[in-house]
């Protein structure tokens, strides 16, 4: 099987097998039916179709599908374990947080309020933000109902995803 250790070519891309392209796509989101239907979508002609296609051409992440890719996140500032692909993306995603003793104590409060809310870890796209930044979304998330905020974690989802499947391809 080939492996993805280093950016692919789009022509590679879509010239995976299914199973192929499967193992490559499951660190992105395990989310079984944003994986099939973005392979069966092949072959894209730019790298931008894909990144549109895997952000907008797919209906969005039912709650169960949430669920299942929710079990693959750490909390955010919590390094992810182990040395699966999956662990390895977040904790790289979540490298530029600066999580002195103060930040880290407040992440901390800030997961538990989340999860005493809604029963789940609180998502977001960590890449490109500051902690700063991450603890005013999760301040302003708690006041969002359950729909409303099951539309912003499918969101998120959808970012982290879509972040991870362009570190994938050569641009």
């Amino acid at each position: 099987m080939k492996r993805a250790d280093h950016p692919m070519h789009l022509d590679a891309f879509n010239e995976l097998s299914a199973a192929e392209a499967e193992a490559l796509l499951r660190p992105c989101v395990d989310a079984d039916r944003w994986i099939h239907e973005l392979i069966s979508a092949r072959p894209f002609a730019t790298p931008d179709e894909l990144t549109s296609y895997a952000l907008n051409g797919i209906a969005p992440f039912d709650p169960q599908e949430l669920d299942a890719a929710l079990a693959q996140h750490p909390r955010i500032g919590e390094r992810a374990e182990g040395k699966s692909k999956e662990a390895d993306l977040s904790r790289g995603e979540q490298a530029s947080l600066n999580l002195d003793d103060d930040a880290a104590a407040r992440l901390k409060v800030a997961n538990r309020n989340y999860e005493q809310r809604f029963d789940r870890v609180f998502l977001i796209r960590a890449a490109g933000r500051s902690t700063e930044e991450i603890l005013a979304e999760c301040e302003r998330r708690l006041d969002n109902d359950e729909a409303t905020e099951l539309a912003e974690v499918a969101t998120q989802l959808r970012e982290i995803a879509v972040l991870r499947l362009n570190d994938l391809l050569t641009k």
